[in-house]
């Protein structure tokens, strides 16, 4: 069912000059104005848009993708701040209001903040707020160890980063296990660790457990074979070191290592790792 702030397929159900008309189910015909309609576009065709209020606060359809939609938070732009209010680039051509109580600090021109969309219900427009906890961490988690999911970098702090975890949940990645610079408003996947008694939710960059050692066991050989079969790296080589080789953690690194030895398709000296005949 289409819904305002989101993405969604709807067929065409009627052309005219200026466009065509998509079936909006609840929200009635929506027009997708004549610029973003595919050629030979005929009755019946889906077409995957986005639903909002253009300049001229209709409800209108655009094939152009917006930065965040409803239910997601994202760093975005000010354009323009006002007594009433900020305007954020969302990337469409009307701008996406802030209004003054929604924002945490007040909003400068030029600066960028990280944002959560959401539809105001008095209103039924779509609008941001930087007060994310109004809007974050308030369902029952529902995550398992382990799953895959979104983050969006949101701070630094002394333990780690603070990300937003797939737009709904508060969680961190530890400093002591991210070997790589992260920066504020970045979107990378990550992965579960571990959903703490009091929900709150441990973070990390790799498959946590042993599940993803077959995949990084595989990723050392091939580093060996494309260094004559010879790596300047031992278990005791530094987190940096081997992240920047292999974008792994040293304990997945360690485990991956352990794994290769048992099989026979290494052998570990005290100056690096050889691959052998077995590989």
């Amino acid at each position: 069912m289409a819904e305002l702030g989101k993405s969604d397929t709807l067929k065409v159900v009627k052309i005219v000059d200026f466009g065509v008309y998509l079936d909006g189910g609840l929200l009635g015909e929506i027009l997708l104005p004549r610029k973003y309609v595919p050629e030979n576009c005929p009755i019946g065709r889906p077409i995957e848009v986005f639903i909002y209020h253009d300049s001229q606060d209709r409800m209108i359809a655009t094939t152009q993708k917006p930065l965040a939609q409803v239910g997601q938070a994202a760093l975005l732009k000010v354009k323009a701040a006002t007594e009433i209010g900020a305007f954020l680039d969302w990337g469409l051509p009307r701008d996406l209001f802030i209004p003054f109580r929604e924002q945490k600090q007040r909003m400068d021109s030029g600066k960028s903040y990280i944002v959560f969309v959401y539809l105001d219900e008095k209103s039924q427009r779509v609008v941001a707020s930087s007060k994310l906890d109004k809007f974050i961490h308030q369902q029952p988690v529902s995550f398992g160890e382990a799953e895959m999911v979104k983050l969006l970098i949101y701070d630094r702090t002394e333990m780690g980063y603070k990300a937003i975890v797939n737009g709904t949940h508060w969680g961190m990645l530890y400093e002591n296990e991210v070997f790589r610079e992260l920066r504020r408003g970045q979107q990378i996947d990550g992965y579960i660790k571990k959903i703490r008694d009091d929900d709150k939710i441990d973070l990390c960059l790799q498959r946590p457990g042993y599940a993803e050692i077959p995949d990084f066991a595989e990723l050392i050989i091939k580093q060996l074979r494309e260094h004559n079969g010879f790596l300047a790296l031992t278990d005791k080589s530094s987190p940096e070191k081997i992240y920047n080789i292999f974008g792994i953690s040293k304990k997945t690194y360690k485990k991956a290592l352990g794994a290769l030895y048992k099989r026979k398709l290494i052998e570990i000296r005290s100056n690096g790792i050889r691959i052998t005949d077995k590989a």
